[in-house]
Order: structure tokens, then C-alpha cells, then sequence
């Protein structure tokens, strides 16, 4: 399965991570590393392992897919302390990922600084010929980037079938934007029903649902 925007033609992976095999890409979104020990900090205790899970499902995309870039769109470190929090263990496993890639951190609203220690090119957005990635969809149509691949409202969505409803995250996509679904273990969702996203997208969308083996495909309109 693939996803065409503007002329590009990805690979959206039930991880939730896409590629972009033109130029062997692994794009990633709001990862959120260390959002539990964030919640610990405030009181509110949740298992401390969704660093290394996030961590593990991003070893199995780059497994698959052998890429030579990674993209990461922002949020990718739950706030500006959130580097310090990581454990040696952790920092070493991505530190290994890094390592021999061309690594980009696209800042985004809670991580507008990355951890200095920490290789990888750190930058607002980013534009490769038919694509820009950054963290946040423009929200005036006017001035949307050709190929805008973002991150940042999680989308996920609810499709009801013959059988049963089911929900996930997901892709959405009208052929101009994409916005990818969180890859975090813990970010959770925007319905894609809500307005925040329905405005981006005046015209409608396309919706590719992260399913346990695949991902699927469902007009916009399938979303209850």
C-alpha cells in the first residue's frame, strides 16, 4: 500500500511511522520520549516503560525499512528536561539509531530545544523536492507547503464495519498534506472528527487506520 502526496509515493507502516523509499526515509512524529516520568514528576504515576517501547517499536521500523534518513516531526522529547530523564541504557539504544544516519530533529512545541548531547540535526522544518516536513500543519491554505507531511494533533479515528467499530490511530490525507499519527507510547488521540483537524482539510480526506498487522484504507466520510 502506498500513499501519493504531491507526485511522492510513501509507505505508511502499522507502527505508524511512513518511508519514503525515493530517498530511503523513515518519518516519524510526536514521540514523546519520557511523557511517563513527566506525569510521575506531577504526581500522577504511570508505568515508567514507554521510552523503551517507543524506543523498541522505532528499532523494528528501521529493521524494515534499512533507512538512511530519519525525519522526526516534532515533540519528539516530551518537554526540555525530558533529555536528562533518559536512561544511560536509553540514551545508548538511541544513540546507536542515530549513529551512521542523517538524523533530523524537526523541533516542535514541546521539544523547541533537543538535548545538545545528542547527535542529529536539529531544525524548524525541512523541504526535500516534492515534500516539507514540520511539526505543525499551516493553517492558511494560502500558504501550505507543496508535499506537507506533519505531526503535532495525533489523529486516530473511529470506523464502524458490518462486524464491529474498531479504532485507531491513523494517516490522514488529501493529496496536498498528510497529517501522520503520534508514534509515542503514551500520546494518545484527536478524534480525526474534530474540528481542529476538519478545518484543515475543507475539502475532505483520506484515512489510512494503523491496524495490528496492516494498515487499512477508509474515505474520510467512514469515520464515525
Amino acid at each position: 500500500m502506498s500513499i501519493i502526496l504531491n507526485g511522492a509515493h510513501l509507505v505508511p507502516d502499522r507502527a505508524g511511522a511512513m518511508f519514503w523509499p525515493e530517498r530511503k526515509t523513515l518519518v516519524v512524529a510526536d514521540l514523546h520520549f519520557e511523557k511517563g516520568s513527566a506525569f510521575a514528576g506531577r504526581g500522577q504515576l504511570l508505568p515508567p516503560y514507554d521510552t523503551n517501547t517507543t524506543l523498541r517499536t522505532l528499532e523494528g521500523c528501521l529493521k524494515r525499512y534499512d533507512a538512511e534518513r530519519v525525519i522526526c516531526l516534532g515533540d519528539s522529547f516530551d518537554d526540555t528536561g525530558a533529555g536528562e530523564r533518559l536512561s544511560p541504557e536509553n540514551r545508548k539504544r538511541l544513540q546507536s539509531m542515530i549513529k551512521g544516519r542523517d538524523w533530523i530533529w524537526i523541533t516542535g512545541n514541546h521539544d523547541p530545544d533537543i538535548p545538545t548531547d545528542l547527535a542529529g540535526n536539529p531544525m524548524p522544518q525541512l523541504t526535500d523536492g516534492a515534500l516539507t516536513f514540520r511539526h505543525e500543519a499551516e493553517a492558511d491554505r494560502s500558504r501550505i507547503p507543496s508535499g506537507e507531511i506533519s505531526g503535532h494533533f495525533h489523529p486516530k479515528a473511529r470506523i464502524k464495519t458490518k462486524a464491529r467499530s474498531i479504532s485507531s490511530r491513523c494517516f490522514i490525507s488529501d493529496g496536498k498534506r498528510m497529517i501522520m499519527p503520534s508514534f509515542g507510547a503514551y500520546t494518545g488521540g484527536l478524534a480525526v472528527s474534530d474540528p481542529a483537524i476538519q478545518t484543515l482539510f475543507p475539502a475532505g480526506f483520506k484515512i489510512w487506520l494503523l491496524g495490528r498487522d496492516r494498515v487499512h484504507a477508509f474515505p474520510g466520510a467512514a469515520a464515525a
